[in-house]
């Protein structure tokens, strides 16, 4: 049975990976530092699962100490790489804590385990940029980045293409994803902000149950539609899976030994038209105003998925609705069941 190290396996995207990845037949350890993650979610894995990955808290920016894992975890057969700060408008407002630990943490897990692994990065669909050509494939160019946080996605991949082109042994896959949300069927885990959500789809379901005030559309006079910015939803069961199918593609030793894909459903919805489906999925009414645009945010961007249906064998299943009620019951199960 292959052993799987999931770094930030605690997190949102992470957790349900962990979920998909012990549904595999894989041997789960997570590391996590709890500093945007709770420990209770091992506990909730546990409950999914009827098992419960290996775990050590930990520091990935801490060299000696990422070092010290490495050598007790000889036994490791991948790694997927999740650990890393992830809000566009903070990184915006402090940059250096976003580039310390998101390169930090990616240089010191690839040193330690000497650049010989099979790793299947968490990167995003913010490299684009505000893409010239929609759907936006995996050969469009990488554009400057809106916010440090897309620059660090960036980097992180140069970073990982250039040590795979003078080392054969390091084998990477890229996952460029779009934007997440929903939460297991089980509703015992989903995405869990700290503070004031950054991401639109928790602050809907807080703002639904009374946790937040009205719901604020971040511009109105975009280049869409009906005025809202438009990105691609992707269920994060469906985005866990990707993962799972990435590690077995590795597994396989097929492909370069660095590779990219974009994960997503393909098309794009706008903030209002989310509204609208999460009002229909739920029947609960939102209250929500018209604001000024955001720094550090896009017009519109999804993805062509062709590559990754084809290669990684992988497909989005879950639709809108599903997103919108899991989520919706995630937040429920909050509210009864307080982390």
């Amino acid at each position: 049975m292959a052993k799987i190290l999931v770094t930030g396996g605690a997190g949102y995207i992470g957790s349900h990976t962990v979920v998909e990845l012990f549904n595999a037949g894989y041997e789960v350890i997570v590391v996590d530092d709890f500093s945007n993650s709770e420990p209770k979610i091992l506990d909730q894995i546990e409950k999914i699962c009827g098992k419960r990955p290996a775990f050590v808290e930990l520091d990935l920016c801490d060299e000696n100490k990422v070092n010290e894992f490495a050598k007790q975890h000889k036994d490791i057969d991948g790694i997927i790489h999740f650990a890393a700060f992830k809000a566009v408008g903070e990184s915006v407002q402090n940059p250096l804590k976003y580039y310390r630990n998101n390169f930090f943490s990616l240089i010191n897990i690839i040193t330690a385990f000497n650049s010989s692994v099979k790793l299947v990065f968490s990167s995003s669909c913010t490299v684009y940029g505000q893409p010239d050509v929609l759907p936006v494939t995996e050969s469009a160019p990488v554009k400057k980045a809106e916010s440090p946080y897309g620059n660090t996605k960036q980097i992180a991949e140069e970073i990982l293409a250039e040590t795979c082109a003078v080392n054969q042994d390091l084998k990477v896959i890229a996952l460029r994803y779009f934007n997440p949300v929903g939460a297991h069927e089980s509703a015992l885990i989903g995405e869990l902000p700290i503070g004031v959500p950054q991401n639109l789809i928790p602050f809907i379901t807080q703002s639904a149950i009374g946790k937040r005030g009205p719901i604020t559309v971040f511009g109105s006079d975009y280049n869409t539609p009906d005025g809202s910015a438009i990105r691609d939803y992707i269920h994060v069961v469906d985005l866990a899976k990707a993962h799972v199918a990435a590690i077995k593609r590795l597994e396989t030793g097929s492909g370069n030994n660095y590779e990219v894909f974009n994960i997503g459903t393909g098309k794009g919805s706008s903030v209002l038209e989310i509204i609208n489906a999460f009002e229909t999925s739920t029947g609960e009414k939102l209250n929500y105003t018209i604001g000024a645009r955001r720094d550090g945010d896009v017009e519109q961007t999804f993805g062509d998925v062709t590559l990754s249906n084809q290669t990684l064998g992988w497909t989005a299943e879950l639709d809108l609705k599903e997103m919108m009620s899991s989520a919706w019951n995630w937040e429920k199960y909050l509210k009864a069941n307080p982390f």
